[in-house]
């Protein structure tokens, strides 16, 4: 009888206590950041070899826009992604420092093998070594939130 009691008190501490989600902290997330820039995240030496020009960031739009456009927006700043905020975790804004402040190698390691569990995809196989470069030019060039309007797959 002492036993079943104290499951029931044991389950319902952790339903009660123990089963609440917040966000992280400051230094939490501080470490994660490290964490990932520092361990997981791969490709910080790698050069992208295609040089800026219109033509490149062009292609790098073109290819965002058919590929990461439903959960980034066309800005690469969730303009127009219904669901974003209710995404665990929700997509970064591209524009921030978390992502800016990895390399170009970093970037196309993460469009490469994405981040589990987060929702970011693999691309590798789907997308080519060209098209990714172009893609991490474009994130490093974002227009302003909100000047593309919001993807055509939400405005209907």
């Amino acid at each position: 009888m002492r036993v079943a009691l104290y499951l029931v008190i044991t389950g319902a501490t952790v339903l009660a206590v123990g089963c609440k989600v917040s966000s992280p902290g400051k230094i939490e997330r501080n470490f994660l950041d490290a964490t990932k820039h520092k361990i997981t995240v791969r490709g910080k030496a790698d050069k992208n070899p295609l040089p800026l020009n219109a033509e490149n960031l062009a292609a790098g739009r073109e290819a965002f826009g058919h590929y990461c456009v439903a959960c980034h927006g066309l800005d690469g700043q969730n303009t127009g992604v219904p669901f974003a905020d209710r995404m665990s975790p929700p997509p970064p804004l591209l524009t921030s420092q978390e992502v800016q402040s990895y390399t170009d190698g970093q970037l196309k390691w993460v469009i490469d093998y994405g981040i589990s569990p987060s929702g970011m995809p693999a691309s590798k196989g789907t997308l080519s070594d060209d098209e990714i470069w172009s893609i991490v030019l474009y994130i490093r060039h974002l227009p302003p939130a909100g000047s593309l309007g919001e993807p055509e797959m939400y405005s209907h």
